[in-house]
């Protein structure tokens, strides 16, 4: 059966940094929906910040490369303090659990198409962002069956956004070094082919567990 957990596993969600910036949002009265609407708005800069970065010239490219980047991590802020807020912070709502489903995948498809803007190819960045969607839907299709909700990579949303970001950042040092290398290009078909990978494991892992207990 897959391993169940109720929210999706992160390391910093028991810093003391992020425990402050809870209390802080709680303080401020700030909904963890509007957080979780946030995480969309930071995920359509980035969007803008990588489609514009192919068309313009280098140092333009790197700077957008880098908001790009910078925009990325502040989606996933917001992720991780919607659900801070809402059960640390015990300001959850009866519709908590759409806010903190929709704009996810509105995010990835965001983010990663343009990231193949970028990296000179949409079509890519569509192939990856309905690849992400489709993990969501078999974490959720998994666990409606009563398996668990399985977060398992090696592709799941925290490692998307992490090869992103690095692709991102290792395609400004790239112009700075003056070096012709699509390293951007390159981070996305490594992202497509990790969520691939986690799209057929998560089947796996859904196949064995409505498996068992068959004759």
């Amino acid at each position: 059966m897959t391993e169940d957990f109720s929210r999706r596993p992160i390391a910093s969600r028991n810093t003391r940094w992020a425990a402050h910036v809870t209390r802080r949002l709680v303080a401020a009265r700030v909904s963890p929906n509007h957080i979780s609407m946030g995480s969309v708005v930071a995920a359509l800069g980035a969007c803008g910040a990588f489609a514009l970065s192919g068309c313009v010239g280098p140092v333009w490219t790197g700077l957008l490369l880098i908001a790009g980047a910078g925009l990325t991590q502040l989606r996933l802020l917001c992720n991780l303090f919607d659900g801070l807020v809402a059960v640390e912070g015990g300001m959850g709502s009866p519709d908590g659990a759409f806010w903190n489903e929709v704009p996810d995948r509105l995010s990835d498809l965001l983010i990663l198409a343009g990231f193949g803007m970028a990296a000179g190819s949409l079509s890519m960045g569509l192939l990856a962002g309905a690849l992400a969607i489709f993990t969501a839907y078999l974490r959720e299709f998994g666990r409606a069956a009563g398996l668990g909700s399985d977060f398992s990579g090696p592709g799941a949303k925290s490692h998307r956004m992490a090869v992103v970001t690095a692709g991102a950042l290792a395609q400004v040092l790239a112009l700075i070094l003056g070096l012709g290398w699509p390293v951007v290009l390159w981070a996305l078909w490594l992202v497509t082919l990790l969520t691939g990978i986690t799209v057929i494991r998560r089947s796996q892992r859904i196949l064995r567990g409505l498996g068992a207990g068959q004759p």
